[in-house]
């Protein structure tokens, strides 16, 4: 076997095959974190009805798609932007408010630090505690937010921990930077996934702080990367005059607007989600529990963070064993304060879950 030399993540299929010499098509991708029972069948059966609609431009306020967002999520249409994915949004508002100094809870997303370099700024990281099984505790962090800090960025459920601030201690955290003077932008792109949702998505404080951005999208939960559609909901609507003000027209395109209209209101689709997510999470930790040596800590989102307790093991060798089967998981040791033995998988189908607990077993069970 072609020994790794680089770390993948869920979109790298054409590498893999490149590497491994296994079609893409036929590799099962626990690197991605996305919905695994596929796209919206409302969306499926419909969008094809919409196809004349790129004959037009999209209508350029969204309007249509905004208010679609705020039925979804119970919030007021013109506190929601649209974007040509969640990423779009994340590099528009870190353009406009021009932190000098940020502060990541991480290990996270790598994809925010690079921003606010882009922006001229500069981040350091609030090392979220191993002992604490990567939980915020508030205290801990409020000793970092001052004055010298501009920005808060917070991923929730975090990637890769999984873990998760409730929205008792967001607003705590609110209260906090307030009165340093601290935007805080809180990125939801698992929120869904969560079963307790309502205890955890910050989108309600929304309509009492202005210094709080959410951002989502439906590349994940709604299994539509391709797409690119994102979202964000602030309340503070100078914010977001100054966004849409630097953001290019149409930037999202006509059937992208349609479909985002569709998949929010597939009710049965969102549902089937959210039960197969939380009872196959259920099953996969109970099966891991009776694993010797590997820690997971307890997930709110998809997927599951995983660490080796066996000194001759690495996150190299259970990718390579999964690759064997055709299976990717994601080797966490790029991500700040991790290392070679931690690794993360998503949540797949029962059946594909168990292919890839046997390729676990084999190794660490």
């Amino acid at each position: 076997m072609t020994q790794k030399s680089e770390h993948f993540h869920g979109s790298d299929l054409e590498k893999i095959e490149e590497i491994y010499h296994v079609p893409r098509e036929e590799i099962i991708s626990f690197a991605s974190n996305v919905n695994p029972i596929g796209i919206s069948p409302k969306l499926r059966a419909t969008l094809a009805e919409h196809i004349d609609d790129i004959t037009g431009y999209p209508e350029r306020e969204y309007t249509s798609l905004r208010k679609s967002i705020a039925e979804y999520i119970d919030s007021n249409f013109k506190n929601i932007i649209v974007g040509n994915g969640s990423s779009e949004l994340i590099s528009l508002f870190i353009q406009i408010l021009k932190p000098h100094k940020a502060l990541i809870l991480g290990p996270t997303y790598s994809e925010y630090e690079r921003e606010v370099s882009l922006a001229g700024g500069t981040s350091r990281y609030y090392r979220l505690d191993e002992s604490r099984s990567f939980s915020v505790h508030v205290d801990s962090l409020a000793k970092q937010l001052n004055e010298s800090i501009d920005l808060l960025i917070i991923c929730n459920p975090n990637n890769p921990t999984s873990t998760a601030i409730s929205r008792s201690d967001m607003r705590k955290i609110l209260d906090l930077c307030k009165e340093n003077g601290i935007y805080v932008l809180v990125d939801e792109t698992y929120v869904e996934f969560a079963e307790d949702l309502n205890a955890i998505t910050s989108i309600p404080l929304t309509q009492y702080y202005n210094n709080i951005i959410v951002l989502r999208g439906i590349s994940k939960f709604f299994a539509a990367p391709g797409l690119r559609l994102g979202y964000a909901v602030c309340g503070n609507r100078d914010l977001i005059k100054s966004v849409v003000g630097r953001q290019d027209p149409w930037s999202i395109n006509t059937l992208a607007a349609v479909a985002g209209e569709i998949m929010f209101s597939d009710t049965d689709y969102i549902s089937q989600t959210r039960q197969l997510i939380a009872s196959e999470r259920e099953r996969i930790c109970k099966k891991l529990d009776t694993f010797k040596d590997v820690n997971y800590y307890e997930p709110k989102a998809n997927f599951i963070l995983v660490k080796i307790l066996n000194d001759n093991v690495t996150a190299t060798d259970v990718f390579e064993a999964a690759i064997q089967e055709k299976m990717m998981i994601r080797d966490c040791s790029d991500f700040p304060f991790l290392d070679n033995k931690y690794f993360r998988f998503c949540i797949m189908m029962p059946e594909q879950n168990d292919q890839l607990l046997k390729v676990i077993e084999n190794l660490l069970g």
